[in-house]
């Protein structure tokens, strides 16, 4: 594959964990984040975009960096994930206002300008925002890879659920972050 083909977006993982079911959607993220550092790793050697896109959360004046803060000030999961997950300098954000990282952002453009072809999605919610996002990148014709241990959901059985309609449908290839080699620009 070709340097610059394939973006890794991180979906909604810089989150303060502060609404009803957050806990438990915290402790999944909690388990997806290391594997989705070892991913990220991977993309920074071989200089593919990483781009976080997050929710604003209703913060129509904030910024990324504002977000980020907050949850390191939050404590718990959220500054779990800002410690082991913060972006670097090089990395791309986006703030989204609803559940596709396409909808209403300048996500569009930013593939465009990068000449991405395919999308590696990661983070949360595997039964919102990821299906969501899989669904608006399939309508654009991306190719799509949602690594099943590099997403989480409230419980172990949305996930499963989203996962299992997302290939069912042909949306994305799903499978273990230990599918990688030879896939994906970033493997080794």
């Amino acid at each position: 594959m070709e340097k610059g083909k394939t973006a890794l977006l991180i979906i909604d993982m810089i989150n303060r964990f502060d609404f009803e079911g957050g806990a438990r959607l915290g402790r999944a993220a909690v388990h997806a984040a290391p594997r989705i550092a070892q991913l990220r790793e991977r993309f920074e050697q071989a200089q593919a975009p990483v781009i976080y896109v997050n929710d604003n959360f209703a913060q129509w004046q904030g910024e990324f960096h504002d977000l980020v803060r907050a949850c390191e000030a939050e404590g718990g999961h959220a500054a779990e994930i800002v410690e082991r997950l913060s972006p670097r300098q090089g990395d791309y954000y986006i703030l989204k206002p609803k559940h596709s990282a396409f909808l209403a952002t300048a996500l569009d453009v930013l593939l465009a300008k990068l000449k991405v072809r395919q999308l590696v999605l990661t983070g949360l919610s595997a039964d919102s925002c990821i299906l969501a996002t899989a669904q608006d990148a399939n309508m654009r014709e991306f190719k799509l890879w949602i690594p099943s241990d590099c997403v989480g959901s409230r419980t172990e059985v949305l996930k499963k659920q989203a996962l299992a309609l997302i290939k069912g449908a042909r949306l994305a290839e799903t499978g273990s972050t230990r599918i990688i080699r030879g896939v994906f620009p970033a493997a080794s």
